[in-house]
């Protein structure tokens, strides 16, 4: 059964513990390979998402205000 392995679900899960957009950049950046941010969907003048690419294979969705 495929899935996404343990240590990129570690990695990730770090990703939970960050508040602002300011901490996300700074979190991705500092990874290694650091994250890209590939997209910023503007919902409103209040609400953006940001799409990064996480730790392979995964894609990192922020919800921010």
């Amino acid at each position: 059964m495929g899935g996404i392995a343990p240590e990129v679900l570690a990695r990730a899960a770090a990703a939970t513990r960050l508040d602002t957009l300011e901490d996300v950049l700074r979190f991705g950046l500092a990874q290694r390979p650091a994250w890209d941010v590939v997209d910023v969907v503007v919902q409103d003048e209040f609400t953006h998402d940001v799409i990064v690419v996480g730790p392979a294979p995964a894609f990192l969705v922020f919800d921010t205000t």
